[in-house]
């Protein structure tokens, strides 16, 4: 009778290891800081936050609505709570008019339009790379490393966290170019894993494959992670940059190449690719097969963009 005690117990844990991994690391970091907030709102008011009143989740909601949140935020603060909820088996109905109808009226006051990280443009990408080759300050690793990080990124359509969590059994040199294996993206929860593929440039100078090449034979690395960190004196370190690293690596070099890196994150090498690549003529298919994305909601707003001039109907004007 203990052994099964026991047993259960085991699985009880396991089972609750599940739940807590079924979410990406960065989205459960969100959802755990977003419940945090209203954990903070209920005590204030001596209220459950953990089977709640919908009237007090209306209220919070508002309260979010005079903080100067973008609405997608509040939206993902609603999520938190009703995650919360769900995991303690309460059930939180987000469709009750209390709900939704103040949502709704929320919505037309702050409006929903998402102003994202701007992306990294073709022509600012490539004074980055002039300027990592010219500048002398800079140590010869920390140079060849960053080069083939940002090169790579942009050409790939990577995710910081796909990026930097390559490891060197995950690529392929290939007579076209490189074969890069992602083996868990944030739209592939259950690591079903796809494939990128980058041709060889005709300039090498701003040449991705050579760039990785050069990294991987001056850094000696043929196992594990491919991007990692250097010290302040330029010894290569074993362990793997993070998520953050690609956003400081890419702003200061921007700073360096004399560009301006407010509003750029890590983020905008990946939308840079889409951006780029869609204003050369590039179709949402094709884009998608190197993003990995599973929608063509975003991947559309950035071939939107990049049409703002191309198809605009001043360019019918002739002054």
């Amino acid at each position: 009778m203990k052994s099964l005690s026991n047993e259960i117990k085991n699985l009880e844990l396991e089972t609750l290891e599940n739940i807590k991994h079924s979410r990406a690391f960065n989205t459960s970091r969100a959802y755990k800081s977003d419940f945090r907030d209203f954990v903070i709102f209920c005590n204030n008011l001596n209220k459950n936050s953990i089977r709640p009143e919908i009237k007090d989740i209306s209220l919070y909601l508002t309260k979010l609505s005079k903080e100067n949140l973008k609405f997608s935020t509040i939206k993902r603060r609603l999520v938190s709570i009703v995650i919360a909820n769900r995991l303690k088996g309460h059930h939180i109905d987000t469709k009750h008019p209390v709900i939704n109808e103040n949502l709704k009226s929320i919505k037309r006051k702050i409006g929903s339009i998402q102003i994202g990280k701007k992306p990294l443009s073709l022509e600012d990408l490539k004074k980055i790379i002039i300027s990592i080759n010219t500048n002398f300050k800079i140590h010869k690793n920390r140079k060849i490393r960053d080069k083939a990080l940002l090169l790579i990124g942009f050409a790939g359509g990577f995710r910081r966290s796909e990026l930097v969590n390559l490891d060197f059994q995950d690529i392929e040199f290939v007579n076209e170019g490189i074969k890069i294996i992602i083996k868990r993206s944030k739209t592939d929860q259950y690591g079903e894993g796809f494939l990128k593929a980058i041709p060889y440039f005709l300039n090498s100078e701003f040449c991705p494959v050579h760039s990785l090449k050069h990294w991987l034979s001056n850094s000696y690395i043929n196992k594990n992670s491919i991007f990692r960190k250097i010290s302040k004196s330029g010894n290569i370190l074993e362990n793997r940059l993070t998520d953050q690293s690609v956003a400081l690596i890419l702003k200061n070099h921007m700073v360096n190449a004399n560009l301006n890196p407010t509003n750029y994150s890590g983020h905008s090498l990946r939308s840079g690719f889409a951006t780029a690549t869609a204003n050369l003529g590039a179709d949402e298919r094709s884009i998608m097969a190197m993003t990995g994305h599973k929608s063509t909601q975003m991947v559309r707003r950035y071939i939107k963009e990049s049409n703002l001039f191309k198809n605009n109907a001043l360019n019918k004007i002739n002054l």
